[in-house]
């Protein structure tokens, strides 16, 4: 599968765990693309934990301004009618307070007890951003990200980089397949049958029950 078509077939599943009324912080990159798929009548308020809350669709042509709005990750952005603007103070007291419902995040590492790492990057200078707050705070963690990177897995049996947070992953959707976080390790749900379940076997190194995972199509 090219890589266009795993992330449009990963932000594709992700809209499906959505529910109208959720509120959601979306992460940077992949996750963006998640509302462009959101099923029809599930109506979400996007937050964006630089002080948005009811953040628009991305803005294109002569739409595009990102002098005066953009979201957390820099990138030109809009506003919902009814939406508004909030100083970082009170948008980190809605994530703190456990307002919002449900954080979408790309990874670097997901490892089998739900720990995840995604705010240090090899070989580059970044900050921590709002990462480890969100996954403290919000009520349901999905990681959507590719299974793997250059030919490496992503889901280890134990995160190598340094944590964003430590048992706080709920949910992973990659474009093989949907794996769920529980006390007892990872257990694969539902599976695109493009892949067979010993080539996911074979890109993940951590442990997966695979022992009730069903073939569903991804669209």
């Amino acid at each position: 599968m090219k890589e266009w078509e795993a992330k449009r077939s990963i932000a594709a599943r992700v809209a499906q765990e959505l529910k109208k009324g959720d509120v959601v912080n979306l992460g940077i990159g992949l996750p963006t693309l998640v509302p462009d798929y959101l099923p029809e009548g599930v109506a979400v308020i996007l937050h964006s934990e630089n002080g948005i809350v009811g953040t628009g669709p991305k803005p294109c042509g002569g739409d595009v301004d990102a002098r005066y709005i953009v979201n957390a990750g820099g990138s030109a952005a809009s506003v919902e009618e009814g939406g508004c603007y909030i100083d970082s103070s009170l948008s980190f007291a809605l994530i703190r307070g456990g307002h919002v419902d449900c954080a979408v995040m790309g990874a670097l590492e997901v490892d089998e007890e739900g720990n995840l790492s995604n705010w240090a990057v090899p070989g580059r200078l970044v900050g921590m951003g709002g990462a480890m707050d969100l996954v403290a705070g919000v009520k349901k963690v999905i990681v959507a990200m590719e299974h793997t990177a250059k030919g490496k897995t992503r889901i280890l049996k134990k995160c190598r980089l340094p944590l964003t947070g430590s048992r706080c992953v709920n949910l992973i959707v990659t474009e093989m397949g949907v794996i769920e976080v529980g006390r007892s390790g990872l257990k694969l749900v539902e599976y695109d049958p493009r892949y067979s379940i010993s080539e996911i076997r074979a890109v993940t190194e951590a442990m997966l029950d695979t022992s009730e995972a069903q073939a569903v199509p991804r669209t």
